[in-house]
């Protein structure tokens, strides 16, 4: 591939490989560059659990589950909350999202080879309020293969496309600069950074062997967000959140980094919701890390008991799995830099999912004999591995010998007579089967979905009740993940400047343009709709970008 190509993709994650894909399918020659070493292809998505956000799904039809757009939109612009100028684009791109997750979303990924798990998952359950945050019902559809079997349809086009010698994959190359020229993007420069045998994940070496400068008419940004820098994360963040943690756990490798953010916008990019984040608060420390700090989300179910970190109940509607940035708001107003899940082995077995393609090898491997475990006694493997060898899992046969584990790795004083009195007030209320707490009428009515009575959500039980036993308590710390906000950009994902006009040559997708215009989630996300903003924004500057050239 020796002439200019017509498009060059910063950023070899998935929706980088999305939008190669189109202008290769459009018959164009693309040129992709990534700093990291071949091994990392597919970015964080390949790492991700898989999860993705349709509305009125075959799968959801098949669960009894009654969807529809007017009600996805209604759910999405109640979390989003714009209430911003800036949130003219961020809207417009929400509105063909969803008409993207409605209409032809699932057809072009099963046309793709996407496959998905039969049982529709309902994640963000939100705030308690019709018109509020979070997802009315469930719409989290979890992939055949989980991140790998999203990312690789797209990554054997982009090899395709390498062997028929319209396609290069120019790993090591990071880039530094934006070429601009009489106002336009025309390329990129930066270093060649020395081969690196780093293990997918694993940092790499910055050491530079040499320079490259590569042109062409259109460029894409696809290079992610921030969470693997936390001096970025803490400088962004939002005083409406509390204070940002002295200790984070992150759920990104390293090299998300957020430098092409800067760079682009001196090429004349507008930044947007910079302020607008998405982190979680159920961070487990990983005993067998890749990256530094790699901590791993759990995805719980919503029986636990939540205590702070003194041992004070949260209060409703902050359950697990109920409002991410509520609960995030929450601990850190009062100074919580971790909190805890009080729960029983009954519980872990039937309602502890781990986030991540690595720590789910049933899924990730489309193993059904493994698949078929998770219905039998036990909890899955990877979680009875924490279980036993995480930093942050105490296991005990009574309440008194829990406490003494809690307290053994509590920073701050625990007060055990509170976290008891917590523990009794809940069993007491599962005398009748009905009552005034709101997490235990929570359970209830989610077992009235089909697919969390079936897999997700265990009969609500006494936490001392020794057949449902041991008692287990895990340390939850705050996890890095996402950028909501970055580089604006309109429906045809160009990039804009300051005073709205685009920047002649210069596209962006993925989570370094918020996932679509500068921030499609607003405040808030529904969960499955990371990967999907990667596909769609992806897909839609690799159409635009193959017109324009």
């Amino acid at each position: 591939m020796t002439n200019e190509p017509d498009a060059l993709v910063v950023g070899a994650g998935l929706a980088g490989l999305v939008a190669a894909g189109e202008l290769l399918d459009a018959g164009k020659r693309v040129t992709i560059v990534d700093q990291e070493p071949p091994a990392s292809l597919g970015g964080q998505a390949w790492w991700s659990f898989g999860g993705l956000f349709l509305i009125d799904s075959p799968e959801q039809r098949r669960m009894g589950v009654h969807d529809s757009l007017a009600l996805a939109r209604q759910d999405w612009f109640g979390s989003a909350g714009f209430d911003r100028d800036e949130d003219h684009w961020p809207k417009r791109w929400a509105e063909a999202y969803l008409q993207f997750a409605a209409g032809e979303k699932r057809a072009w990924l099963h046309e793709k080879g996407v496959r998905f798990f039969p049982i529709v998952g309902w994640a963000e359950r939100g705030s308690g309020a019709a018109g509020g945050h979070g997802n009315s019902v469930p719409r989290f559809h979890i992939t055949w293969g989980t991140g790998p079997g999203v990312v690789d349809p797209f990554v054997k086009r982009v090899q395709a496309g390498v062997a028929s010698g319209r396609a290069r994959l120019l790993h090591r190359h990071r880039v530094d600069e934006l070429i601009v020229e009489d106002g336009r993007v025309t390329g990129v420069r930066g270093a060649v950074l020395e081969p690196d045998t780093a293990a997918r994940g694993a940092a790499s070496n910055r050491d530079v062997a040499g320079e490259f400068e590569l042109r062409a008419p259109a460029v894409i940004v696809a290079s992610g967000g921030i969470g693997g820098n936390h001096d970025l994360v803490r400088a962004a963040w939002p005083e409406r959140l509390g204070p940002p943690p002295e200790v984070m756990l992150s759920g990104v490798p390293a090299h998300v980094d957020g430098r092409m953010l800067g760079i682009a916008e001196a090429a004349g990019a507008h930044l947007i919701n910079g302020d607008r984040m998405w982190h979680y608060t159920e961070g487990i420390q990983n005993w067998d890390p890749v990256w530094q700090r790699h901590g791993i989300r759990i995805l719980p179910g919503p029986s636990s008991l939540w205590l702070d970190a003194r041992g004070d109940r949260l209060p409703a509607p902050l359950f697990p799995g109920f409002d991410t940035l509520g609960t995030l708001e929450h601990l850190r107003r009062i100074g919580s830099d971790y909190s805890w899940f009080v729960l029983t082995q009954k519980i872990i077995e039937k309602e502890f999912a781990l986030s991540g393609s690595e720590q789910n090898p049933d899924l990730t491997g489309k193993d059904l004999r493994l698949l078929a475990s998770r219905v039998g006694p036990g909890a899955p493997g990877p979680i009875e591995a924490f279980k036993e060898k995480g930093a942050d899992f105490v296991v005990a046969d009574t309440l008194d010998e829990l406490l003494v584990g809690m307290r053994r790795l509590s920073d701050v004083p625990l007060d055990t007579g509170l976290v008891t009195r917590h523990v009794q007030e809940r069993d007491r209320e599962l005398d009748n089967d009905f009552g005034k707490d709101l997490q235990l009428a929570a359970i209830r009515s989610a077992r009235a979905y089909r697919g969390d009575k079936l897999i997700r959500v265990a009969s609500p039980h006494r936490l001392q009740d020794p057949k449902a036993g041991p008692l287990i308590a895990v340390k939850l710390h705050i996890l890095t993940r996402k950028s909501l906000g970055g580089i604006e950009t309109d429906l045809d994902a160009r990039v804009l400047g300051a005073d709205g006009e685009p920047v002649p040559g210069l596209y962006a997708a993925g989570e370094a343009s918020g996932f679509g215009g500068g921030g499609v989630h607003g405040y808030r996300a529904l969960e499955g709709t990371f990967l999907g903003g990667c596909l769609f924004s992806g897909r839609t500057a690799g159409r635009a970008a193959a017109r324009a050239v």
